[in-house]
């Protein structure tokens, strides 16, 4: 006979429990640093939307504006999009030779990092590195980090995700998102678009690294939220998705991943595909109603400070 399962025994234990049956949701806003009128999306998506948290990058454009905003607004949790794609490195290029080349650009695209660490040529050793330099450069502009992602999800690579949590040590981060998607999206039937079904194969795709990914993140005490939404809908996000991601919520924490900004002159010259999609993007996390929708549905818009 099974003998009967034993309450919570600690305050912080029967805490944990009552917030393990809750739902609660972290909208995170990609890029903060990236450009001006990135910036100027995320902020108003915090103040007028559902936006809780942003992740800001190192090596960012508009980095020093991203960091006089949150400053500004003390209530939006900023975590660290560590990129190793795209852009310049932060650390000195002679002390990372294997990740960029002799002008210290980092590789222009997911695939070519891909390509580096298939071959053997890139090590973690020097992109913890480059992460370390760039965590070093927020923490020093004032930011209190609330957690780590990276830019393209790099880190769903077991040799970046091994960097990652090697750094989120040394600096006390405990908290990382989970770059796998579950299958349901949230997305309506207007939204079945080639661009839908690519983003879709290429979750599919890096699907199996979940188990590493979370061998990796036990191994060190990383958390994540239970769920992650938001990489099939990259720049097709809208009211009527996210409110469908809402409703399909269960109990526990998902994260869903945003891409708001104003589309100008620097984000028409910058190096990413999503550009006017940015627009679309703010006009749905500055949907007032979603926040009660949220409440409606029993939804608690958190921070990743809260996980």
């Amino acid at each position: 006979m099974k003998a009967p399962r034993q309450p919570p025994s600690t305050p912080l234990a029967i805490e944990d429990a009552a917030k393990s049956q809750m739902k609660r949701l972290i909208v995170n806003a990609d890029d903060f640093g990236f450009t001006r009128g990135v910036n100027i999306g995320i902020v108003r998506g915090f103040r007028a939307g559902i936006v809780t948290s942003a992740t800001i990058m190192a090596n960012g454009d508009a980095f020093e504006e991203a960091v006089e905003l949150a400053s500004a607004n003390p209530g939006l949790g900023v975590g660290c999009h560590l990129a190793i794609i795209g852009g310049s490195s932060v650390a000195p290029a002679s002390e990372i030779p294997s990740l960029v080349d002799r002008a210290g650009a980092l590789p222009s695209t997911l695939t070519k990092l891909v390509i580096k660490l298939a071959r053997g040529s890139l090590t973690s050793d020097q992109i913890a590195r480059e992460f370390r330099a760039q965590v070093e450069r927020v923490k020093r502009a004032g930011i209190n980090i609330t957690h780590f992602d990276t830019h393209k999800h790099s880190h769903s690579h077991p040799k970046v995700m091994e960097a990652l949590a090697q750094v989120a040590g040394e600096f006390g981060i405990t908290r990382v998102r989970n770059p796998f998607e579950r299958l349901f999206s949230g997305r309506p039937a207007s939204q079945l678009t080639w661009a839908y079904w690519k983003q879709s194969a290429l979750s599919a795709g890096v699907a199996p690294a979940a188990i590493e990914f979370k061998r990796i993140a036990e191994s060190y005490g990383l958390k994540s939220p239970d769920n992650f939404y938001g990489v099939k809908l990259t720049g097709m996000l809208d009211s009527r998705a996210i409110r469908s991601i809402m409703e399909s919520l269960g109990e526990g924490t998902a994260e869903l991943m945003c891409h708001p900004g104003v589309f100008d002159d620097e984000l028409e010259g910058a190096r990413t595909r999503l550009k006017q999609q940015r627009e679309r993007e703010l006009e749905a996390v500055s949907d007032s109603t979603l926040r009660s929708a949220a409440k409606d549905l029993g939804i608690e818009l958190i921070t990743y400070r809260e996980l």
